[in-house]
């Protein structure tokens, strides 16, 4: 459910003009009656328009405040990666074709309809605020969606091997579920997500009414049925060939055409959508971040725009939209992550993406600059073997918690490397073995009875990993396939993002009509 965020406005107290003193010698200070009379009225006028100037700024953030949405935090796993997991910000940026609030005159569909989610990326802007990087995740990959809270309060148990876009609908509401696709995206990552933002058809139509227009470059002519493939017949022609401005519902119409270009599939749409957004960034800086630009924009997309609690005001919204100003377009990237087909389905390709998250965990580029600024230190690395997990910056957070440690893969020597980065942290490992069974995909951390907030602990050093309860006594950490990965990643410094990622890379500075499409 989302909430409406309104503020409610401030009293001032108004503050007159002090009476004139009479004084022959005051006037003669102030060079006579004509002088203090005009200074007074600048005065005046002055305080008259600073007044009038807050007034109206205060009437603009009340305006905004009353268009936000926000979404429930208590909907946000309790096993999330530590805050700081990574020096820049991650931002995850949900496309909703949910039909509600009008938003099924522009997508078609029914009013029962649920939530569902069309496109998504995660944009991580570095700490130096100069780069940033957005990585889409087709809707089809395949992925864990982890623990997700339904609308009677109960949580589900994870689904493995699910699509992705299966996430925002899990509860099948109107509204979808955003909060369940911020546990995926943290739990397939290893990264925080700072902030979640969900753009519905409407605000997407909205946004590119008020900025006049968005460039884009056409690889052919498109029909209707290029639209919705059900049709008959090709329908009428929607576009030509070539370079030309789209707004509205003709924007829209453009971003979700799939089939008829390229191969048809939604790996081929996302270059088109990325495309699209690089256009719109170019736009909207050629139009300078001036409150006089923002404002329009800024009502437009928070009319229909869902966001996280930490953006659920005006202020925080513009805050963060002008610390954007400063990233430079040739340094705004645009990738999707590591992937193949699997069968009608998208697989992600490892260890790839293991290494292009941890490149974003370590602020490096796709050419391999360090863009981490002076925000914070880099997470040391475990000397011992391992440092997929976050530096929580405590050493002893583990102690007094004994915890047994298991091999759950047929990787020789992880029991060892997991022991030691327990024991870095303060923890007592009480011995290590292999599991009973060694075909973890996801490391588990098992307790006892009363021991709930100690596992959480536990899991803190293990970005992704589950939580399970057992009758039994103690803690037990069985570590899984995803440790694995982590552990290879972390014995040499990760100097870029994965070359098979790079080289598809888009800029924001890109020619319109470049990389539009796959096969």
């Amino acid at each position: 459910m989302t909430t409406s965020h309104k503020t409610a406005p401030s009293r001032r107290r108004s503050r007159g003009v002090p009476p004139q003193r009479r004084g022959g010698s005051r006037r003669r200070a102030s060079g006579g009656r004509g002088g203090r009379s005009r200074g007074r009225t600048a005065l005046v006028m002055a305080l008259s328009l600073v007044v009038l100037g807050t007034a109206g700024l205060g009437w603009l953030y009340l305006k905004l405040n009353g268009n936000i949405n926000t979404f429930g935090a208590d909907g946000l796993s309790d096993n999330r990666p530590e805050a700081g997991s990574s020096k820049g910000e991650n931002v995850l940026v949900i496309g909703s074709d949910a039909r509600v609030g009008g938003n099924d005159a522009l997508g078609g569909g029914s009013k029962d309809d649920i939530g569902r989610s069309d496109t998504a990326f995660l944009l991580h802007v570095y700490a130096d605020h100069r780069h940033a990087l957005a990585v889409s995740i087709p809707r089809d990959t395949l992925v864990t969606i982890p623990p997700c809270k339904l609308p009677d309060g109960g949580w589900t148990e994870p689904q493995p091997n699910t699509m992705f876009n299966a996430a925002y609908s899990v509860g099948n509401t109107a509204e979808g579920n955003p909060a369940c696709s911020q546990n995926t995206v943290e739990h397939l990552t290893g990264l925080r997500v700072d902030h979640t933002v969900v753009v519905d058809f409407k605000g997407f139509a909205a946004l590119t009414d008020v900025v006049g227009g968005v460039p884009v470059c056409v690889p052919q002519d498109v029909y209707q049925k290029d639209l919705n493939p059900n049709r008959a017949t090709r329908g009428s022609l929607l576009f030509s060939k070539g370079e030309q401005k789209v707004s509205g519902k003709q924007a829209l119409d453009w971003v979700r055409i799939r089939h008829g270009i390229g191969d048809g599939s939604d790996i081929g749409r996302i270059k088109r959508q990325q495309a699209f957004v690089a256009s719109l960034i170019k736009k909207v800086k050629a139009d300078g971040f001036t409150p006089t630009k923002l404002f329009p924009l800024a009502d437009a997309a928070t009319k229909s725009l869902t966001v996280d609690p930490g953006l659920g005001s005006a202020d925080k919204l513009l805050s963060f939209a002008m610390s954007l100003k400063d990233v430079d377009l040739h340094n705004t990237k645009f990738v999707t992550i590591p992937w193949r087909y699997a069968g009608a389905r998208v697989a992600i390709v490892e260890p790839d993406a293991s290494e292009l998250w941890a490149a974003l965990r370590a602020d490096r580029t796709i050419d391999g600059k360090d863009a981490g600024g002076k925000k914070s230190k880099k997470n040391k690395e475990d000397k011992a073997g391992v440092s997929a997990s976050p530096d929580t910056g405590q050493d002893d957070l583990g102690k007094g918690i004994d915890v047994g440690v298991y091999n759950g893969t047929t990787t020789p020597g992880l029991a060892t490397r997991g022991a030691s980065v327990l024991t870095g942290r303060g923890f007592t490992v009480t011995g290590t073995e292999n599991a009973g069974s060694q075909n973890h995909a996801t490391t588990l951390i098992q307790y006892g009875p009363g021991r709930q907030a100690e596992a959480e602990t536990v899991a803190k050093l293990f970005p992704g990993a589950e939580l399970q309860a057992l009758t039994g006594p103690g803690i037990n950490v069985v570590l899984g396939e995803d440790f694995t990965a982590a552990a290879d990643r972390a014995s040499a410094e990760p100097t870029s993002v994965p070359t098979s990622v790079a080289a598809d890379a888009r800029s924001a500075d890109d020619d319109l009509c470049s990389n539009l499409s796959y096969g």
